[in-house]
C-alpha cells in the first residue's frame, strides 16, 4: 500500500475531527475523498502531509511513518491546499525555481521547465502570479506540488471557484498525472470524481461510511433496485404489487411504472411474466440508476 491510515482520530479542544478512520490507498490509484463540510476532509489531508499530528492511530506514506519520520514523508507527497498559497509578488518561473531550491533538486532549471510545459504555464511562465487568473494559479499550485518528483499527490478542492473549461483542463491534467503516481483528491463536485476517480471514500463527521470502487457505488448504503416500466396498455396496479420482492409500485406516466424491489433482486422475469398473463407487451423497461451525488446525500444527510 502507498498510503495506510490505521485508526487515526483527531481532536480539537472536545471537538473529534476524525474518529479511529481506517483506509489504505495503492500505489498508481486515483482516489476521491468526499465529505460534507466539517466531516475531516482536510484534517486526514493535514494529518498525511505532516501539517499535523493525530491524537492518535498511525498513517504511513511507502513505509514511513507521518509522525516519526517526517521528513522522508514530506519528500514522497506533493500537496496543493484548498487555498492554494503562493507568492503574488513572485514570477512564476521564479517562484518555482525558489521551490525546486527548496527540495534541492539537481538541475533545477530543467524541472522548472518541464512543469511549466506539463502544466501548460509557458504563456504565464514571465508574469507575476497575482496577475494570473485562477485557473493558472491551480496550475501553478500543481507544478509546485510536482516539482520534487513526488510518489503521492494530496489535491484537497483543486477545482473550487474555476470556470467550466477551467474545470476540465485541470481534470485532465490530474487524469494525465494520475497514470504513474498515487492522487488523493477530494472535492464536492460529484461529476469530476465520476470522471476522473478509480474509488471513492466517504466521510461523515469524522467516521468512513463508505469506501467502495467508483463503478460500484450506485447502490451503495441504499440497497434499492428501481426498473422502470412501459407496458403497451393498463396493468392492474395490485398484481404489480403482488409481485414477490416488490416493495413499491408507482405509476408515473401513462401506462408506465416506477417499481422498486431491494438491490440485487431480478424481478425481471416476473414482469415478463405478467405481462404474457395479462396478455400486454413491456415496452420499455430500463434500470434507474442512482448517481454519485444521491448516494453522497444518502450516506451523509
Amino acid at each position: 500500500m502507498s498510503v495506510v491510515v490505521d485508526k487515526i482520530s483527531k481532536l480539537f479542544g472536545e471537538q473529534k475531527a476524525l474518529d479511529e478512520v481506517s483506509f489504505g490507498i495503492k500505489s498508481g490509484q486515483i482516489v476521491g475523498f468526499l465529505g460534507p463540510n466539517g466531516a475531516g476532509k482536510s484534517t486526514m489531508m493535514k494529518i498525511l502531509t505532516c501539517f499535523i499530528p493525530p491524537s492518535s492511530g498511525k498513517a504511513t506514506v511507502n513505509g514511513f511513518d507521518v509522525l516519526e519520520n517526517a521528513l522522508e514523508v514530506r519528500r514522497l507527497v506533493g500537496y496543493l491546499p484548498e487555498h492554494n498559497p503562493l507568492y503574488t509578488e513572485m514570477y512564476v518561473k521564479e517562484y518555482l525555481e525558489f521551490v525546486a531550491g527548496i527540495f534541492k533538486l539537481p538541475q533545477k532549471t530543467k524541472r522548472v521547465e518541464e512543469m511549466i510545459e506539463l502544466t501548460g504555464l509557458k504563456v504565464e511562465q514571465k508574469k507575476k502570479i497575482g496577475m494570473l487568473s485562477k485557473g493558472y494559479r491551480q496550475r501553478v499550485g500543481l507544478a509546485q506540488a510536482l516539482i520534487h518528483h513526488p510518489q503521492v499527490l494530496i489535491l484537497d478542492e483543486p477545482t473550487t471557484g474555476l470556470d467550466p473549461n477551467q474545470i476540465v483542463e485541470i481534470r485532465n491534467l490530474i487524469r494525465e498525472i494520475g497514470q504513474n503516481k498515487t492522487i488523493m483528491l477530494s472535492t464536492h463536485i460529484m461529476q469530476e470524481v465520476e470522471a476522473i476517480c478509480d474509488r471513492v471514500i466517504i466521510i461523515n463527521n469524522g467516521r468512513i461510511v463508505a469506501d467502495e470502487e467508483t463503478n460500484k457505488l450506485q447502490h451503495f448504503g441504499i440497497g434499492k433496485e428501481i426498473l422502470i416500466v412501459e407496458f403497451s396498455k393498463s396493468v392492474d396496479s395490485n398484481k404489480i404489487k403482488s409481485l414477490n420482492q416488490v416493495e413499491k409500485a408507482i405509476e408515473t406516466g401513462l401506462n408506465t411504472w416506477q417499481i422498486t424491489c431491494p438491490a440485487n433482486v431480478d424481478i425481471r422475469p416476473a414482469i415478463f411474466n405478467l405481462a404474457v398473463d395479462e396478455e400486454v407487451t413491456v415496452l420499455t423497461m430500463q434500470k434507474q440508476t442512482n448517481s454519485l451525488e444521491q448516494v453522497f446525500r444518502e450516506l451523509t444527510k
